[in-house]
Parts: structure tokens; C-alpha cells; sequence
């Protein structure tokens, strides 16, 4: 099977699916957007490893739209640390201009403010290392897995603000895993109205049944200012398929899938 995740070589989402195809034996396809990953894996090109979630920039909007967007289910998690590292061909004092990836970006915002320089945005860390070569005093932030394979001295390690540093990634297909005790559950509420005590409505369902969420998220529908939708993820209990059948009596569910987390070698 193919395993679809996002490239060029060198990108964080490519050095966890080296670590997981080097268990199970399939077949890397890198793709250059999220979004595109997730049309591949719908048209049924493969699994896709997405990030879902960073804990310090939070989540990963254009996965949640993608979520939102196409017919996939979450089939299992993996959490992964996250070390960034500034790399160039220049020393610190003659960079002019840093490549990065906008959630590396916030991560890195710290460093980044101290040392006063420009910031371009790009689709991803290995991205930044291509750009940053070819442009003259730029430097990019980036894995040292990624400055490896691009050829660029790593001048200052560990510019993440947190040390902790943890992504959250998400397996993704067209079928839900068969899983009779998993973990987790997700789900997308989109009410498609606005009144008052709406948000407790939603919620009792899971208080009443001390279900644990674990993670609610809204995001707009894109309706229109003032439309969401929310991101529910919930610890998978027994009384997990009543809950939501009374949630379908007072809104629409997309049920993203019950899965559970896969240990990843550091």
C-alpha cells in the first residue's frame, strides 16, 4: 500500500513516515499540500499521514478543512517531538531573510523576534531549505533530518520556544479502522444554526455520560462570518454510540473515526 504524506524529502511529516514504512513495508509518496494528500488518499491512492495538531501552535487549520472537506476517517494517531534548528550558509550576523513554514513560524516565534529577521512563509520546512539555497544571506528553519539532506550547516539548534515540543499526526483513509476497544474517537458538529445554550447542548450528551473530551476546536464552516462548525475528540467509552445518537436529534455528525495512538522509535 501507499503510504501518501507531505514532501519534498526532509519535511517532519516525511521523517515519520520513513519510521512507520520502515515497520510495515509501504510505499512512501510524497505530495507538496496537505490538501493534496488528502484528495489522493480520497480517490484512493493510499493512506495519508497528516499533522493534526502542534502544542504550541496549535491546530493544523487546512487538515481540519480537509477533514471537513473530504469522505475520510482517522484510523490512528502518533505523537512525535520537534526540534527546529535555524541552518545556512551564512553566519547568524549576515542573514537577511529566514524561509519557514508558517507553523514552524509560531513555534520559533521567540527566536525569531530576537533576532529581528524577515520571515518568508513556505508549504514546508524542505521547501524553506530549497528557497534558502538559492537565495543569497537567507538562512531556513528546519529539521536537522531536513538541513542533512539539503546540504545546509545547522547554525543554531533547538529554536522551538518549548522544548516539549510535540506534533500531533493523524493516520487517514477511506475506511474506518475495525477497532473493537481503541482509544479515541473524533467528530465534526456542524449545527447550522446559532441560538443560545446551543454549545451546552452539544456537550451534555458527553458530560452526562462522564465521556472525557479531550479536545473541542471550533472552525468557521465557510458560510459566512459567524458559521462553525466544531471539532470534537472524546476518550471511546461504551456509552460513546448513545451519545451521539442524541446528538443526531438536535444536529448533523460527521463521525471522523475511533483509532488508537501507534508508538513511533524516537
Amino acid at each position: 500500500m501507499n503510504l501518501i504524506t507531505l514532501g519534498p524529502e526532509g519535511t517532519f511529516s516525511h521523517e515519520l513516515a520513513l519510521k512507520i514504512a520502515g515497520k510495515t513495508k509501504e510505499t512512501i509518496l510524497l505530495v507538496p499540500t496537505i490538501h493534496g494528500i488528502m484528495s489522493a488518499v480520497a480517490r484512493g491512492g493510499g493512506d495519508g499521514i497528516v499533522p493534526m495538531e502542534n502544542s504550541e501552535a496549535g491546530s493544523v487549520g487546512e487538515t481540519l478543512d480537509g477533514l471537513t472537506r473530504f469522505p475520510l476517517s482517522i484510523t490512528a494517531e502518533m505523537y512525535m517531538p520537534i526540534h527546529h534548528n535555524l541552518a545556512s550558509a551564512d553566519p547568524l550576523s549576515k542573514i537577511r531573510v529566514i524561509y519557514a513554514h508558517p507553523q514552524t513560524n509560531e513555534q520559533c516565534s521567540e527566536c525569531i523576534e530576537k533576532w529581528g529577521i524577515p520571515v518568508i512563509h513556505t508549504s514546508s520546512n524542505a521547501i524553506s531549505a530549497i528557497e534558502a539555497k538559492k537565495t543569497p544571506h537567507a538562512g531556513a528553519i528546519l529539521s536537522e533530518t531536513a538541513a542533512s539532506i539539503y546540504g545546509m550547516p545547522v547554525i543554531v539548534r533547538n529554536t522551538q520556544n518549548n522544548a516539549e515540543n510535540i506534533t500531533r499526526f493523524v493516520r487517514i483513509s477511506t475506511e474506518p479502522v475495525r477497532d473493537s476497544n481503541p482509544e479515541k474517537c473524533s467528530i465534526l458538529i456542524d449545527p447550522r444554526t446559532d441560538r443560545a445554550g446551543l454549545l451546552h447542548d452539544l456537550l451534555h450528551a458527553f458530560a452526562e455520560r462522564k465521556i472525557n473530551l479531550t479536545r473541542i476546536e471550533s472552525r468557521p464552516s465557510k458560510r459566512g462570518i459567524g458559521n462553525y462548525v466544531f471539532f470534537l475528540d472524546y476518550a471511546w467509552s461504551e456509552e460513546t454510540a448513545d451519545a451521539l445518537d442524541e446528538l443526531r436529534k438536535i444536529t448533523t455528525i460527521k463521525e471522523l473515526g475511533c483509532y488508537s495512538r501507534v508508538e513511533v522509535a524516537p
